[in-house]
């Protein structure tokens, strides 16, 4: 019996360029959210509602509630192989654990995703050296919401410190609400907004399944 085969990772993930979730978040159309919730009051509705209305097909996937129920009008699929059109990004809104069968059924899929996204507190060594291995590129422990507003300054506008440098004001882009994600940063990866929201939303999910 042969070794089983280790796959080492082609990247570091504890920090991302700018550059390089700037140019998957400005060419990825449909997204595929594994996770996300009805409620209204968790992370992952918030998320897939802002993403939504940037302008991204938002497609929830979840086993227990597929054929049941519908976010913000969008069909809830069980499986990611349920879905009858090509996905861009899998974002994964489950524990840690779940990432790497969610990467075995994405690199499955015919056509394969280009973007295997985990949000924060979601790393998973292992999925991601799967995925980079097929061909697709990977984020662990980071929120696009997050990322979107911090990169197109529009978190800004809340007063809150993105670390982006800019003589102009953010300015609507093409699509629905669509921000131009142009902004250069002073420090790539995470902001004080990121840290504060990984904390919360690691607090708020503990007891996803």
């Amino acid at each position: 019996m042969g070794r089983p085969l280790i796959l080492k990772l082609s990247m570091g993930h504890d920090t991302y360029p700018d550059s390089y979730i700037r140019g998957i978040l400005n060419t990825v159309k449909t997204i595929a959210m594994v996770g996300a919730s009805e409620k209204t009051n968790r992370p992952s509705y918030f998320a897939f509602k802002y993403l939504l209305e940037r302008g991204y097909r938002m497609i929830p996937v979840n086993p227990g509630l597929a054929g049941k129920e519908d976010i913000l009008g969008r069909r809830i699929y069980g499986r990611l192989a349920e879905v009858p059109e090509p996905i861009d990004m899998v974002d994964i809104f489950r524990s840690s654990r779940h990432a790497l069968s969610i990467v075995q059924e994405a690199i499955a899929l015919k056509p394969r995703p280009q973007i295997i996204w985990m949000q924060l507190g979601v790393r998973n060594n292992e999925a991601a050296a799967l995925a980079e291995a097929a061909g697709l590129k990977v984020v662990m422990n980071r929120c696009p919401k997050i990322e979107y507003g911090r990169l197109s300054a529009e978190i800004s506008w809340m007063g809150v410190n993105t670390r982006t440098i800019s003589s102009k004001k953010a300015t609507l882009g093409g699509g629905i609400q669509r921000l131009p994600l142009n902004r250069q940063s002073a420090r790539g990866g995470a902001t004080e907004a990121s840290e504060r929201a990984q904390r919360d939303d690691n607090a708020s999910e503990q007891n996803v399944p």
